[in-house]
Formats: structure tokens, sequence, C-alpha cells
């Protein structure tokens, strides 16, 4: 199943709400991760230039796209920021596909 790593910040008026009644954001990311049909692996705060990271397998990319598209209208993230993940296994896969194919393309002036 494809995975992913979404990471993004919490805005100002979130992280106010949060002082004022904390709650637990894991539990909020996997139920709408698992309601857009994926499943939440794991789900970190973080220090840097992002303040979560959280890794989703998903089938549906629509689906992925929704909840975030779902989960920006809220302001209460912004930064949104996703890339697809690959295991060492599906890359060696993705290694001898490259290498199976590569006879196949000419590059300029050859």
């Amino acid at each position: 199943m494809p995975r992913f790593i979404v990471t993004g910040n919490y805005t100002s008026s979130a992280m106010k709400a949060m002082i004022e009644n904390p709650s637990d954001r894991e539990a909020a990311a996997r139920a709408l991760v698992e309601a857009a049909g994926g499943k939440l692996e794991t789900f970190y705060l973080t220090t840097g230039d992002h303040d979560f990271a959280i890794k989703v397998t998903i089938d549906d990319i629509s689906g992925l796209l929704a909840g975030l598209l779902a989960t920006g209208a809220s302001g209460a993230v912004s930064n949104l920021r996703t890339v697809r993940a690959f295991t060492s296994d599906e890359f060696t896969e993705i290694q001898k596909k490259a290498g199976s194919i590569a006879g196949a393309y000419k590059a300029p002036g050859s």
C-alpha cells in the first residue's frame, strides 16, 4: 500500500486553542486519515521547520488529497507538505525496472 509522509505547521490560533484546551492531536489526525480511507502509521510532533510529521498508508491518493484539503480549510494548520515514501525493497524493484527500460531512452544528440 502506498505510504506518504505529511508535514505541516499549526497556526497561531490552533496553538492558542491547544493551550486553552489541550487535546490529543494524534487521535484527531487518525480520525481524519481513517475517514479518508487510510491508516495513520506514525504521528510525531517535531522541531525545526515543521510542527508535526505523520506517516500515512492509503491506496486512494484522492482520499489523501481530500483529507489535506479538509485539514487546510480548518485554519488550524498551514504549510502542508506531502511526499511519497518507498521502502528499501520497493526501491530495489524500481532500480531493476529502470535497468530493464533504460535502453528505450535516447538522449538528445544520440
